[in-house]
């Protein structure tokens, strides 16, 4: 069962490693906070649709205060990422999120829930934020770091664990994750609607931007976070966090196959750091293992 969640998630962050590769095959001119949040309110109106036709799962009304938890998380993540890396640089404020979303995530589970994390989650954390940490400065980047950004960075992983763990605790209670994915991704674009129309649409309703925005909103939105609380239902959101890290990886390569961007030995050894830790997570450990843990825990 952990298997087909992990496997899930993996998918998931499959598809959310194309939002860089799409958005450099699309039209010039387009803001990236702009692009984000037409994203949210894109992918949140068809994660609406697809719940309402399936009607599965318990009919009980959601908490309101857990779901603007996790529409706040989706709004803030957006806003924040996209406005480090404009006053960071790409490479710090990628690795500032990226690598802190997993370590918050845990922190907070642990915190707020009492669950301690896997030491095996330790290990494949490390090691994973280790290879974002390289595939980062692989990539380069000639921005200073600035302190500001270093926080907008942390404020972004923080918004991730935020949105994650709300959502956990919504599947928990029974919820699909069609429903939890709508709820949380339908508020998060009426919060992050403000910026469209604050912004210049312009190039977002060209041909080439529309069906950016089209793409990024079918595939790595409303597909990929379906197949990630699929995931989430089932594992912890520490674990789910971390699996996440395979997004990089998928947008390093993609960079090389598809932009024709050089894949370097730094390259291939964060990739190899990023493998083995999502390796760490998805090897099945022995019954003895398994066992002890079992008692433990």
């Amino acid at each position: 069962m952990h298997a087909a969640a992990r496997l899930q998630v993996l998918l998931a962050a499959l598809c959310f490693g194309t939002t860089g590769t799409a958005q450099a095959l699309g039209p010039d001119g387009l803001a990236s906070v702009d692009v984000g949040a037409a994203r949210v309110v894109v992918g949140g109106a068809l994660l609406a649709l697809f719940a309402r036709a399936l009607r599965s799962g318990t009919a009980a009304r959601m908490p309101a205060p857990v779901v603007l938890v996790a529409a706040a998380g989706v709004a803030v993540y957006q806003l924040a990422f996209f406005a480090a890396v404009a006053d960071t640089g790409v490479a710090v404020g990628t690795i500032v999120a990226l690598g802190s979303a997993p370590a918050l995530t845990g922190a907070l589970e642990w915190a707020v829930g009492g669950r301690r994390p896997d030491p095996r989650w330790v290990w494949a954390t490390v090691l994973a934020c280790a290879g974002v940490a390289v595939l980062v400065l692989a990539g380069g980047g000639a921005a200073g770091v600035s302190a500001p950004g270093v926080g907008l960075a942390v404020l972004a992983g923080a918004a991730y664990a935020t949105y994650t763990l709300a959502s956990k605790r919504l599947l928990a209670a029974g919820h699909t994750p069609e429903r939890v994915m709508a709820a949380a991704f339908g508020l998060g674009a009426v919060l992050l609607a403000p910026v469209l129309l604050i912004g210049d649409p312009g190039p977002l309703l060209s041909g080439g931007g529309l069906a950016l925005v089209v793409f990024l909103g079918v595939v790595p939105t409303a597909f990929a976070y379906v197949l990630f609380a699929r995931g989430l239902r089932r594992l912890s959101a520490a674990e789910t966090a971390t699996l996440t890290l395979a997004e990089p990886l998928t947008a390093a390569l993609l960079g090389a196959i598809v932009l024709g961007e050089t894949f370097t030995a730094l390259s291939a050894l964060g990739s190899l750091l990023v493998l083995g830790g999502l390796l760490v997570l998805a090897a099945p450990r022995p019954c003895g293992v398994r066992r002890l843990a079992e008692v433990v825990s």
